[in-house]
């Protein structure tokens, strides 16, 4: 019952105080596009964020209202929460572009892959959440959405019809439920599996995914979840 000191529900059930924030989407691929598919419909103003202005603009221009483009400093300093849709290496530069990211929730969708997807380059000992919370130790990081290819959000979050499961993790208690009300909010299901180094676990399910869906040719119309939670 977390979320419900912190987003109460309503009498029809659902749950409020999701509504009426900025989101950041930092990045410009197929990923923040899901996640603006996503996210669009649940009465957020989304922001995407890029080092290059134009690209940021043209994607924000396929979605209309209330989602624009903004540079990547412009963009953290108006959201609520920040997303990382960026590959991992470009975590650093996106970082030290932003400012640092103090005070401010960023969910990490990274995964550190080999160059050859064959599985992660860090890991087991640490995540790409975790560097990435030593980068901005004055951030909220909590890791998600990193299980999911890209076409799965871009189809509004489901697999064969079924909402897809978010995966998260993170240390701090507050921002991980309002990411956890936030996915539901989306319509997706959400299950939070522990503190931030239990991020070692969700990219390596990531990892598997990926090997699953590119190197046996499952296909991205696939995402791990777990039945009876």
């Amino acid at each position: 019952m977390r979320n419900k000191s912190i987003f109460p529900s309503s009498p029809q059930g659902k749950l409020t105080g999701v509504q009426d924030m900025t989101l950041a989407i930092i990045g410009t691929g197929n990923m923040a596009k899901g996640l603006a598919t996503v996210f669009s419909g649940s009465g957020n103003a989304i922001v995407f964020g890029s080092r290059h202005p134009s690209e940021a603009a043209s994607l924000a221009s396929g979605f209309g209202g209330t989602v624009s483009a903004a540079s990547i400093p412009d963009a953290v300093a108006k959201a609520d929460i920040v997303f990382l849709a960026v590959p991992y290496d470009a975590a650093v530069a996106v970082v030290k572009a932003a400012g640092g990211l103090a005070g401010k929730i960023v969910v990490d969708l990274t995964n550190p892959m080999k160059a050859d997807f064959s599985g992660l380059a860090i890991g087991f000992s640490t995540s790409a959440a975790e560097e990435i919370a030593r980068l901005a130790p004055e951030a909220k990081v909590v890791k998600g959405f990193n299980t999911l290819f890209a076409s799965v959000l871009q189809n509004g979050g489901k697999v064969a019809g079924t909402p897809a499961t978010v995966l998260l993790a993170g240390d701090d208690a507050g921002a991980v439920a309002q990411v956890e009300a936030l996915v539901k909010a989306a319509g997706l299901k959400a299950i939070v599996v522990g503190p931030l180094a239990a991020a070692r676990n969700i990219e390596a399910v990531a990892a598997l995914n990926i090997g699953l869906g590119y190197g046996q040719g499952k296909g991205t119309d696939i995402a791990p979840t777990w039945v009876g939670i």
